[in-house]
């Protein structure tokens, strides 16, 4: 299994589940996470190790390799030749430039967001084409690539209508970032390379990814990050780091937008799953990958409660909503595929907010430290 994005939030907890289960795992990442996010002046609340040390972590308490390859997947060489070097069994495709508030910082990191994603995943679909077309591609897409539409949200295609003829067409995207965008523009140039080439991909539709330990996340040693400033930080999680310091949580404008979210470890455990039931050559699919759709007010809710169970001393305040976005909307998505293939969560969303919370608590310092970064300052309007 190729990993594209190794050291990141879902990539490195990723990279342990799979060599758990018995599987050769290569990772790749260029390190940009680490580096755009001291860019923003923040850092990961939990304290991570370098990529050695957590290799060397993994080894000695599970008994595991990794292998690990430092490339970017903007240079194609370097994606051919690892990929004509394996020839993986599948590739999981999470080396993308994640935040919508850092692509709408100005031009340089828009265009650095639609360079780093768009190019990346055409060079791994060209090295696929080439030298490895068996392999099955998994892309990290987002349910962000839906919008809010006012119609039920399938998973990916849908029968329609028109003017007395049918047809099954992609959903319409209606994105609201330049981020998303790139995801957009990512699921379409799959879809035409499985048409052409006959490859094959399953482009999965995440839902907000929170909380902090998978079942092999047992030490500090194995810490996968966790961002919480208004940059890479996502709501739930920021939430709670928000909670640790005292600080207001800060739901935007009045906390009605609701959006799909999942665990970590449901997340690593949809991924598996994903992969281990492979579509078939030239097929393209899309499974929207979430647990339970929420109000960002009714998340903002849940922590102060579990806040205040915890001796924290939680408020939320409400604050302009900095991005162009409806905050009144008709939010219900399809998900049916993945359990189909025996997705069952985990953890409730309580069990996991009382995990975060007593592992911030553990480094409210860090934390502390960086609060300036909370409060939003990218604006979509200006």
């Amino acid at each position: 299994m190729l990993i594209a994005g190794a050291d990141g939030y879902l990539g490195w907890a990723l990279s342990m589940a799979l060599a758990s289960r018995g599987y050769e795992v290569v990772g790749i990442d260029n390190l940009s996470r680490r580096r755009n996010v001291e860019e923003i002046g923040s850092w990961s609340a939990l304290p991570i190790k370098t990529m050695l040390q957590r290799l060397s972590a993994f080894r000695n308490l599970y008994g595991k390799s990794i292998t690990f390859v430092e490339g970017d997947l903007t240079n194609y060489v370097t994606v051919r030749d690892l990929i004509a070097s394996y020839k993986p069994t599948a590739i999981v495709h999470l080396g993308e430039q994640p935040s919508a508030p850092y692509s709408m910082i100005d031009v340089n990191h828009c265009v650095y967001t639609h360079t780093n994603n768009v190019v990346g995943t055409l060079n791994i679909l060209y090295a696929m084409h080439e030298t490895s077309p068996d392999t099955h591609l998994v892309k990290l897409g987002t349910m962000g690539e839906y919008g809010t539409p006012n119609l039920d949200i399938p998973e990916g295609f849908f029968e329609i209508e028109y003017k007395g003829r049918k047809d099954r067409l992609p959903f319409p995207r209606m994105a609201g970032s330049w981020y998303h965008w790139t995801k957009v523009h990512d699921s379409g140039n799959i879809m035409f390379a499985c048409k052409i080439w006959k490859l094959k991909s399953t482009d999965v539709m995440q839902g907000v990814v929170y909380g902090t330990r998978t079942d092999l996340i047992t030490s500090p040693e194995l810490f996968t990050r966790f961002d919480f400033d208004e940059v890479f930080g996502t709501a739930i999680n920021r939430f709670c780091a928000q909670a640790v310091i005292d600080y207001p949580l800060l739901p935007y404008g009045k906390g009605h937008q609701k959006r799909g979210f999942i665990a970590l470890r449901d997340s690593i455990q949809c991924l598996t799953i994903a992969l281990e039931n492979p579509p078939e050559k030239s097929e393209y699919r899309v499974f929207n990958q979430f647990d339970e759709v929420y109000s960002v007010g009714d998340l903002a809710e849940r922590v102060e409660r579990h806040g205040r169970e915890l001796g924290l001393s939680v408020k939320v305040d409400h604050i302009d909503d900095p991005r162009v976005e409806a905050e009144e909307h008709y939010y219900h998505p399809d998900s049916a595929n993945l359990r189909k293939l025996g997705f069952k969560p985990t953890h409730t969303l309580d069990d996991e907010l009382e995990i975060m919370l007593k592992d911030l608590m553990a480094h409210k310092e860090r934390i502390q430290a960086k609060r300036e970064r909370i409060m939003p300052k990218p604006y979509w309007k200006r």
